[in-house]
């Protein structure tokens, strides 16, 4: 008779796993392109078709996919140690191969896939690697901008590469879209049974990636600042629970007007067990377990912070 297994494969862990949640609205203070694809000499942004009580509208669309690749490369990139190497190179942990150890800071978050048995190269060894996978704990969400402004086409010239320009070799026109600036994008990011630790990582690359975000140039994105608690703050939760008490601040993409999606966005930030709260930190316990726990708006961007920091200083010092 075979035996069947119902472990998970996650190694147990000593440390307490939570569910994380990050919610933000996010703000391109200028033009930016995210790729989708090339049609006659244009490049075309993603868009998505959203259906409202005035009709099939279009809107641009910061990719979940894209802000996850994004936020994995800010991690595999980043600055290990004084000798100048990188994370992904001490892990030997890179794009396409990730090495797939639910040990390692980058994949037992963000998953990891090896197919088949394979030597890889780390800081001159070598080190032999069997098939493996790791399953993400971290999806990503949202990305559909408030306002329904469409991209802007614009024309571009690609110049000759050598920094000496030749009679013969001449610049070639082409024609790229762009998502316009100012365009709001609510964001999510979900963690499935992490511990602190392990959420260290995600802090560091969501914040270290809004500076990144977009192809080509230029790049960048900032949360978005307006009114919960105070008059301007970061729109911005983070959850830590192990029940979802609280309202999730979730912006329907079919809403297209500011300040109802903004001041909806706050009410549900401010949704504990279905009731108002007034404090940037709420704690929900029973005894001496923390049932759920939010921080709203500065508070949240400084835990962030700080979960980023202890990163760094495990990682990165």
């Amino acid at each position: 008779m075979a035996t069947i297994t119902t472990a998970s494969g996650l190694p147990k862990s000593n440390d307490r796993r939570y569910h994380f949640d990050i919610y933000a609205v996010l703000e391109a203070p200028q033009e930016l392109y995210f790729g989708h694809e090339t049609q006659v000499n244009v490049n075309v942004v993603e868009t998505v078709r959203v259906k409202t009580d005035q009709g099939v509208i279009e809107k641009c669309y910061l990719s979940p996919t894209k802000r996850r690749g994004v936020e994995r490369r800010s991690l595999i990139w980043a600055p290990a140690n004084a000798d100048g190497v990188l994370l992904g190179d001490k892990l030997g942990c890179g794009i396409p191969h990730t090495c797939a150890r639910p040990t390692c800071p980058i994949c037992a978050v963000y998953g990891g896939l090896i197919t088949g048995d394979v030597e890889v190269e780390i800081l001159g060894g070598k080190e032999k690697r069997t098939q493996n996978t790791t399953v993400g704990r971290l999806v990503h969400g949202g990305g559909v901008a408030i306002q329904d402004i469409e991209p802007s086409e614009k024309q571009r010239a690609m110049h000759p590469s050598a920094l000496h320009k030749e009679a013969s070799q001449t610049p070639m026109p082409f024609k790229r879209e762009y998502n316009e600036p100012a365009l709001l994008y609510p964001v999510y990011n979900h963690c499935l049974s992490v511990t602190e630790a392990e959420f260290t990582a995600v802090a560091y690359a969501f914040l270290d990636a809004l500076a990144r975000l977009g192809a080509s140039n230029p790049k960048g994105v900032h949360i978005y600042e307006g009114a919960i608690l105070k008059p301007k703050e970061p729109l911005l939760v983070l959850d830590r629970y192990l029940a979802p008490l609280g309202k999730r601040p979730i912006i329907s993409p079919a809403e297209v007007l500011i300040e109802q999606a903004l001041s909806g966005f706050a009410a549900d930030a401010l949704s504990v067990r279905g009731k108002r709260v007034d404090a940037e930190i709420v704690s929900e316990r029973v005894g001496d377990n923390v049932l759920f726990e939010r921080w709203i708006g500065d508070a949240a961007l400084l835990q962030l912070q700080e979960y980023a920091t202890k990163f760094a200083v495990k990682h990165l010092a």
